[in-house]
């Protein structure tokens, strides 16, 4: 009887042993999963971003060109109209030219916010995100460790008692 209580305790012993090497195991690849997923996210975030603000650089652009080309044509025909024209169509123009510069800046720099606050907000989510998990499997592997020593100690005990009662 003590050589059949010998080899539960054994066998208690190395399944717990197992099992505290699986949980640990599984631990470490759900953290690697999840810091990938994060740099992963976070890049492609980056990479989005990046792309946005280079679309928004170059309609800066054009648009400026094309404001620019405007403004030249316009003084060329008032300048072969009236001087009365040309000062209106001059006055015009400048007006409209700083208008559409300054609303292509505003949208331009609003755009730039909007991405620089998405990729924060996403940093922060995926951060949270793997803080969680880190959080849940440490928990996970603390209950399952708290678990495996329980049930040794019960099994201890048991084999214990049947020392004893011999």
């Amino acid at each position: 009887m003590i050589l059949v209580v010998a080899v539960v305790v054994v066998v208690v012993v190395v399944v717990a042993v197992v099992v505290v090497a699986v949980v640990a195991v599984v631990a470490v690849v759900v953290v690697v999963v999840v810091v990938v997923v994060a740099v992963v996210v976070v890049a492609v975030v980056a990479v989005v971003a990046v792309v946005v603000v280079v679309v928004v650089v170059v309609v800066v652009v054009v648009v400026v060109v094309v404001v620019v080309v405007v403004v030249v044509a316009v003084v060329v025909v008032a300048v072969v109209a009236v001087v009365v024209v040309v000062v209106v169509a001059v006055v015009v123009v400048a007006v409209v030219a700083v208008v559409a510069v300054v609303v292509v800046v505003v949208v331009a720099v609003v755009v730039v916010v909007v991405v620089v606050v998405v990729v924060v907000v996403v940093a922060v989510v995926v951060v949270a995100v793997a803080v969680v998990a880190v959080v849940v499997v440490v928990v996970v592997a603390v209950v399952v460790v708290v678990a495996v020593v329980v049930v040794v100690a019960v099994v201890v005990v048991v084999a214990a008692a049947a020392v004893v009662q011999y």
